[in-house]
C-alpha cells in the first residue's frame, strides 16, 4: 500500500523512473488496486463466500502480470525480483485453489 502514498516507493520497488504526473497516477492507481485485491484475498481467507472470487481475482492478476512480463521481456533486475515473487505467489494461490475446489464439504474450517 506504500505505493499509493508516493512515487519514490514505486520507483525503488520497480527500479524505473516514473517521470510525470500521468505515469505517477497510473502507478499509484495500480498500487491501490493491489490493496483492494489484497483485502479481497484476506476476506476470502476468512469468509468462504468470498473465497472463489478472491482466488479467481488473485490468479487472474498475477497470471496477467506474469504473461505480460514474459511476453515483453527485457525488464530490469528489480522487476525481475517482482516477477520471481509473483511466480511464487501464483503457485501458492493455485495450490490453495486446488485445495478449495477438492476439499470435502464436511471438513470445512
Amino acid at each position: 500500500m506504500t505505493g499509493v502514498l508516493g512515487i519514490a516507493q514505486l520507483s525503488t520497488l520497480y527500479g524505473v523512473s516514473l517521470d510525470g504526473p500521468d505515469v505517477e497516477i497510473l502507478m499509484r492507481h495500480r498500487a491501490a488496486l493491489f490493496g483492494i485485491l489484497g483485502g479481497l484475498l484476506v476476506g476470502g481467507a476468512v469468509r468462504k463466500s468470498l473465497r472463489s472470487a478472491a482466488l479467481v481475482a488473485g490468479v487472474a492478476s498475477l497470471g496477467s502480470f506474469l504473461l505480460l512480463a514474459v511476453s515483453t521481456g527485457g525488464y530490469n533486475a528489480e522487476l525481475g525480483r517482482v516477477v520471481a515473487v509473483d511466480v511464487g505467489a501464483l503457485l501458492l494461490l493455485v495450490g490453495v485453489a486446488i485445495l478449495h475446489l477438492f476439499r470435502p464439504e464436511g471438513r470445512q474450517a
